[in-house]
């Protein structure tokens, strides 16, 4: 399991945020983007990884439930100025998804679809991390709809509209691609240290 440095919360909490008990719920606590929840069939969901990699592949939730799993504790903040600590995230790292579908010298990016057409990007070297993980579970429990079920991206050191719900394609690229909230102008580096929200 992925511990924690034994910081104080002070040293802990990023610039420009307040910590709260508890992640925020789309369609509970706030109204999701695309104005639903997604409601999703374990039995035909599947996850698609494709793009510039040398093995596409098209996992089912059993696909996906039996690959290697790891639990990894990290605080989680959202560029809306709230930040959870010690959320215990239990998924697959997605190191383990390169290594499965092998990405081609040409693929330096990713792109995130999500089943409400919700888009993110990060270059494959942000998504490296011993953090990084496709998440299923949160402090022990299945996600709940508003969290993300039943797989959601966590890149915790970057604000969470990286960290997307819902994800259903994983898409390697050569070229960055843009998403839903970069468009819009919130930062694509989307740095907590460096308070690096919005684009200027």
């Amino acid at each position: 399991m992925n511990k924690m440095s034994k910081k104080s919360e002070e040293e802990r909490l990023p610039p420009g945020q307040r910590a709260i008990e508890r992640i925020l719920r789309w369609g509970e606590d706030h109204p999701s983007i695309s104005g639903f929840i997604p409601s999703i069939d374990l039995k035909t969901w599947t996850l698609t990884i494709d793009g510039e990699v040398e093995r596409p592949l098209k996992l089912s939730w059993d696909e996906f439930a039996k690959l290697p799993m790891i639990t990894s504790v990290s605080d989680f903040h959202c560029v809306e100025g709230w930040s959870v600590f010690g959320c215990r995230w239990d998924g697959v790292l997605f190191r383990t998804v390169l290594d499965l579908v092998k990405s081609k010298i040409s693929a330096r990016y990713v792109t995130f679809e999500c089943e409400d057409s919700y888009t993110t990007s990060l270059s494959i070297e942000e998504l490296l991390g011993d953090n990084v993980l496709l998440a299923c579970k949160l402090d022990g429990k299945v996600l709940e709809q508003g969290l993300g079920f039943p797989v959601r991206l966590v890149v915790p050191d970057k604000y969470a509209y990286k960290s997307a719900l819902w994800v259903r394609r994983i898409i390697f690229t050569i070229q960055k691609e843009l998403g839903f909230w970069e468009k819009r102008g919130y930062s694509d580096t989307a740095d907590v240290w460096k308070n690096d929200r919005f684009t200027e």
